[in-house]
C-alpha cells in the first residue's frame, strides 16, 4: 500500500476488493462519457467479473497458470475510490507486462491541485512499477485520440513502439473470399511440438525493437494442459469456437503464415483474427484471409476484424484492395526497466545524502604529525641515497 500527499489530499493505493466493483461500474461509466462511446461492452466485463471474482482470487493464492489474470489495484482519494488500474503479464516468463486499463473518476480538488488523470494514474502506474519487480518492460496501446491517456503514459516513461490500425472487413466481403479455393498444400493444425516454429516465424515478423519489447519465447506458443482440458469443455457451453492453423515450408522447413479466428457462433458480435505472415511470403495474405473466410460460411451474418501494424505494409495495401473499413487506430507504447531503475538511482541519492550530512565535519580538520597525506616539512630522511 502506498499513499502520497498532494495539495492536501491523501490518495491511498490498495489492491482490488470484491466491495470495489459498483464504483468500477461509476468508473466506467464516467470513462465512455469522457471518450464520447457507448459503456455497454463494459459494463458486461464488469459482471462478468462480479462472477468470476471469487475463482480469479482463489486461483492468485498458487502457482497456475491463471495466477495473474487479474491484477488490479485502486486508488482512494479522501475516502472516495477516484483509480483503478489492471495489469498482466504479456509473456510466460513474466519480463513485459501489460497495462490493461488505467481507470480515473471525477473528483472535486481544491483550487490549484494538478490534473487528477495525470496525478493519479501517475501513481497508480508507479505503485505496479515498484510492485512488480520482475517486469523489465511495460507495454501499453492507446487510442491516438485520447490525449489525456496519451499524456499520461509519456509523462511516465512510456515512448512509441508501432501504430496499431483494426480493421473490419464487411459481411458482404468474406462471401467474396470464401469463394476462391485457398493455394495452401501444406496447411498444418497447431499443436505444441510446433511451438518452436511459430517463435521462429513470429520473430522473423516484427522489428528488433518491437521483438525486444514483446521477448516471446518458444513456451510462449505452447498451450498450457489447464487450457487443454476448459478449450475441450468449453465450446459445448459457450458461444466461441477458436481455429488456427500454420504454413509449412519444406524446403527451409520453417512456418512462413499462421492464422487464429475465434468464431462467433450467434453472431452477437464480430469474428476476431490473428495473423502472422514471414515478410518475404506476403502472397500468403490473399490465402489465408479465404481460409479464415471459409470458416464464417456456415455461422450468422457477422464481420471478421483484424489488426495490422506500421511495419506491415502489405498487409495494409491487400485490406485496402479488399474493401476493409479502418475501425480505430491506437499507438503501441512501451517502458524498459531503465526508468525505474534511474528513479531508484535518484531516490537513493537523495536519501544516502540526507544520511551523510550528519557525518560532515564542521569545520577543515588540522592535519597531524603522522598524516599520510601531509608530509612533515621537518622530517630528516635518513636513509642513504643510492648511486649510479
Amino acid at each position: 500500500m502506498t499513499s502520497a500527499n498532494p495539495q492536501s489530499s491523501t490518495v491511498t493505493i490498495r489492491p482490488f476488493q470484491y466491495r470495489d466493483l459498483e464504483d468500477i461500474d461509476r468508473l466506467l461509466t464516467e470513462e465512455m462519457e469522457r471518450q464520447g462511446g457507448d459503456a455497454e461492452h463494459l459494463k458486461q466485463e464488469a459482471q462478468q467479473l462480479r462472477q468470476r471474482y471469487g475463482l480469479l482470487k482463489i486461483l492468485s493464492l498458487f502457482p497456475n497458470p491463471l495466477q495473474h489474470s487479474f491484477c488490479a489495484y485502486v486508488a482512494e482519494l479522501n475516502g472516495q475510490l477516484c483509480g483503478m488500474i489492471q495489469v498482466s503479464p504479456f509473456n510466460r516468463t513474466r519480463s513485459t507486462w501489460r497495462v490493461d486499463r488505467v481507470l480515473v473518476g471525477c473528483v472535486k480538488l481544491a483550487a490549484g491541485s494538478p490534473p487528477l488523470m495525470l496525478d493519479v494514474g501517475t501513481q497508480l502506474l508507479r505503485h505496479c512499477f515498484q510492485t512488480i519487480w520482475e517486469a523489465r518492460t511495460w507495454l501499453i496501446e492507446a487510442d491516438v485520440n485520447d490525449k489525456d491517456t496519451l499524456a499520461l503514459y509519456r509523462h511516465n516513461g512510456f515512448q512509441q513502439l508501432a501504430r496499431m490500425t483494426y480493421w473490419a472487413i464487411a459481411p458482404d466481403i468474406l462471401p467474396a473470399l470464401a469463394e476462391r479455393e485457398p493455394d495452401l498444400p501444406n496447411l498444418l493444425p497447431v499443436s505444441n511440438a510446433d511451438a518452436s516454429l511459430l517463435h521462429q516465424l513470429d520473430t522473423a515478423s516484427m522489428p528488433p525493437l518491437v521483438r525486444q519489447v514483446f521477448d516471446r519465447h518458444v513456451v510462449d506458443f505452447k498451450t498450457s494442459l489447464f487450457h487443454k482440458v476448459t478449450s475441450g469443455i468449453k465450446p459445448r457451453f459457450a458461444s466461441t469456437q477458436r481455429i488456427s492453423g500454420y504454413v509449412f515450408e519444406p524446403q527451409r522447413k520453417a512456418a512462413i503464415g499462421y492464422f487464429q479466428i475465434q468464431l462467433c457462433r450467434n453472431g452477437s458480435q464480430p469474428h476476431a483474427a490473428q495473423l502472422t505472415v514471414h515478410p518475404a511470403y506476403t502472397w500468403l495474405y490473399p490465402e489465408l484471409l479465404a481460409q479464415m473466410a471459409r470458416h464464417t460460411k456456415d455461422l450468422p451474418t457477422q464481420s471478421l476484424r483484424l489488426a495490422s501494424s506500421d511495419y506491415q505494409s502489405e498487409r495494409e495495401e491487400y485490406l485496402e484492395q479488399i474493401g476493409a473499413v479502418r475501425m480505430e487506430h491506437t499507438l503501441m507504447m512501451s517502458r524498459s526497466v531503465w526508468h525505474k531503475l534511474r528513479e531508484s538511482k535518484f531516490a537513493l541519492d537523495s536519501s544516502l545524502s540526507e544520511v551523510l550530512q550528519g557525518f560532515q565535519t564542521q569545520r577543515k580538520p588540522i592535519p597531524g604529525r603522522f598524516s599520510p597525506t601531509s608530509p612533515d616539512p621537518n622530517r630528516i630522511d635518513l636513509k642513504p641515497s643510492k648511486k649510479f
